[in-house]
């Protein structure tokens, strides 16, 4: 009678569906929460990158060596300031005109690249007579900061380099503001933010739409992660961006910036560009309000429009902005 009470007592546990539910989701948010963490680690901290060249070593083959060279032993005057945001020390290389001129060019260098890595670009544009000015974005080359912004945060940094830069060369300077790929992008979103009468062109080489659309197209084309991951992977490295960065990853966009530019732009692009989709030049492109012209370069890959077509590159740069500086 006894054993039999006890039996009675004794309850079998039961595992309700829904307790297997909640575990479930807890594992896949865990997972989420993980991956997005290493890609914001990949995306956003300065450091090596396997999916980008770094070296350094210049080649007699390179169709822009003597460019390359000259920048290597030109003369350039180190400038410091503090960043717009988080207090950074940023430095730039000034290379002065060889005559006089009111002529100035701001450079802004591609993802995990710095001013050394724009050495071509410094040759040419001084060799067209302009005043050059090369800055290190914030977390690269020899400028300070923990994240990489994309071009976002780096708009304000560029404006106060344009006043740096004007308050050096004086009232009647006319700037240009030239980038390539992150530099480009960066070019874009600082053409829509309130910026001194000075700054007359913009010059935009292979930069992306949004930080958003650069970051989606990299998932799928570099990791193969499929459409329907890349929603939560990407909303929640948003969140750990703007905690750390100071801002979410839709925020950064080239193309909401152009609405609100009027100055004229050349936007450049390689035909064969698979790291920023070619198609990208042509939404920027009719996203600026301002006076614009387009060159899709034939046979170029990422970045290698001047490299590709040099003498090319040169004549559309000159004729373009022999419209607007004089």
């Amino acid at each position: 009678m006894g054993l039999i009470i006890l039996r009675t007592k004794i309850k079998k546990k039961q595992w309700h569906p829904w307790r297997w539910l909640i575990g479930i989701v807890v594992v896949i948010a865990v997972a989420i929460f993980a991956a997005s963490s290493y890609f914001f680690s990949v995306a956003m901290v300065p450091g090596h990158k396997d999916f980008i060249n770094n070296s350094t070593k210049i080649s007699r083959n390179d169709p822009l060596y003597e460019q390359k060279m000259w920048f290597k032993h030109a003369k350039k005057e180190k400038w410091t300031m503090k960043s717009a945001s988080g207090n950074y020390k940023l430095v730039a290389d000034y290379i002065p005109a060889a005559k006089s001129t009111t002529k100035n060019v701001v450079i802004a260098h591609g993802f995990m690249g710095d001013k050394e890595k724009m050495g071509e670009y410094a040759a040419l544009f001084h060799q067209m007579g302009y005043n050059v000015l090369m800055p290190d974005a914030r977390a690269h080359g020899q400028s300070q900061g923990k994240y990489i912004g994309y071009g976002w945060p780096e708009r304000y940094d560029i404006r106060k380099w344009i006043n740096k830069l004007i308050r050096h060369n004086g009232e009647d300077s006319q700037v240009v503001l030239f980038g390539v790929s992150m530099g480009g992008a960066t070019t874009m979103m600082t053409s829509g933010i309130n910026l001194p009468p000075q700054v007359k062109a913009f010059v935009e080489d292979c930069g992306y739409t949004s930080l958003n659309d650069e970051l989606n197209y990299e998932a799928g084309n570099l990791y193969g992660i499929p459409k329907f991951l890349r929603v939560p992977l990407i909303s929640t490295m948003s969140l750990i961006n703007r905690v750390k960065n100071g801002f979410y990853i839709h925020e950064a966009s080239s193309l909401n910036m152009l609405h609100h530019n009027h100055r004229p732009m050349l936007f450049i692009h390689g035909a064969k560009d698979n790291f920023v989709p070619t198609e990208m030049v042509y939404r920027n492109y009719r996203a600026t309000e301002g006076s614009k012209e387009l060159w899709v370069v034939p046979g170029a890959a990422h970045a290698k429009s001047y490299a590709t077509h040099p003498r090319e590159y040169r004549r559309h740069l000159t004729k373009f902005l022999d419209h607007y500086i004089k």
